[in-house]
């Protein structure tokens, strides 16, 4: 690994916002994931829709969408853009047992989508929780992370597979 500086550091260490003024515009992709592991019995009542505060998952996802909007309001040095796309979807895995979620988040802009993505994978894992804690406190949130991002001066990253 190459070492580079940080971005949001002046010389002196003091944080900042970057100055993205001189980048050019590009098309910006970004990609994460994060997962809700819950009881069989939980991903089930989720499942049928029959959850007390109502559509976990339709409620999710509205609530990664909005919060890949607010990201520049959540994150400090976070730039405010016009995100172009943001898709949210949950699904079941029996195997965890619990839903996984992935949002992807497009833009064409100066810097990347990359906190957008993660932002709203986050929030969206935080709403299955909170609609989900009366029967199930002991539900985690795991293994949230980029998956991958396009566009800008870097060019295309990939996460390697787990």
């Amino acid at each position: 690994m190459t070492k580079r500086a940080l971005t949001h550091l002046d010389k002196a260490g003091a944080a900042n916002m970057a100055d993205v003024s001189a980048k050019p515009v590009t098309k910006r992709l970004a990609v994460a994931e994060g997962a809700v592991v819950m009881h069989r019995d939980t991903l089930d009542l989720i499942r049928s829709g029959d959850a007390k505060k109502g559509d976990v998952i339709g409620t999710a996802r509205i609530a990664g969408i909005m919060a890949a909007k607010r990201t520049h309001e959540l994150i400090p040095l976070c730039h405010p853009i016009g995100l172009s796309r943001v898709a949210i979807d949950i699904d079941p895995d029996e195997t965890l047992p619990g839903l996984r979620v992935r949002a992807t988040t497009e833009v064409a802009e100066r810097t990347g989508v990359e906190m957008e993505a993660l932002t709203a994978v986050s929030v969206a894992c935080l709403t299955v929780y909170d609609m989900a804690k009366a029967v199930d406190r002991g539900m985690s949130i795991t293994n949230i992370r980029l998956l991958e991002k396009r566009g800008g001066r870097s060019g295309t990253w990939r996460a390697k597979a787990r």
